[in-house]
């Protein structure tokens, strides 16, 4: 007997009867395709410690190994040289995505300082939404005590509808919670 995620079992049992009405076919019911974290290091480009410390805590987060970004160009102003490390990211997609969403769901956002609901302008116009956090302590995860430094992250949501108001639904839906108008 294989695992199944309860948002994935959500997702095709109760989210699907209630979107399909929409739509002409259950196929064309919005899905959620992937789900990115990303983490710029700039500051840290240098220091070696700083981006195994945080691909550390990206994997943490994730459950999945996190891959160290390099730089493509060489900036002088900023002291970058071409294939330095300037970040990490983490792409999420099936059941690892649907648990990763939960949990963020149900124990990061409430955890998130001063609160009040997501904003709608992250959505991009094609149906994907992005998000700031500004403190990865937010993450059950990660313990307070073992960071050295208070680093944020950006959050994707990628889904395979091009308008926002089918995956504002959608999102609803799964239970992120917008701000109201």
């Amino acid at each position: 007997m294989e695992y199944t995620p309860n948002l994935r079992k959500k997702y095709s049992g109760q989210i699907v009867e209630n979107l399909k009405g929409n739509y002409k076919s259950v196929m064309q019911v919005p899905k959620l395709v992937k789900i990115c974290l990303n983490q710029g290091l700039g500051y840290a480009s240098s220091d070696k410690k700083q981006i195994e410390a945080a691909q550390q805590e990206m994997t943490m987060i994730t459950g999945q190994k996190a891959l160290i970004t390099k730089s493509t160009k060489d900036i002088s102003n900023f002291k970058l040289r071409k294939g330095m490390p300037v970040g990490v990211m983490v792409t999420l997609r099936g059941n690892q995505m649907y648990e990763f969403l939960d949990r963020f769901i149900t124990s990061t956002l409430p955890r998130v300082r001063d609160f009040q609901g997501l904003e709608l302008k992250g959505f991009d116009g094609r149906g994907n939404f992005t998000m700031g956090i500004k403190e990865q302590i937010a993450f059950p995860e990660i313990s307070i005590d073992k960071i050295n430094k208070i680093t944020g992250m950006d959050i994707t949501f990628v889904t395979d509808t091009s308008s926002d108001e089918e995956a504002i639904a959608l999102f609803r839906e799964f239970g992120l919670p917008f701000k109201k108008k």
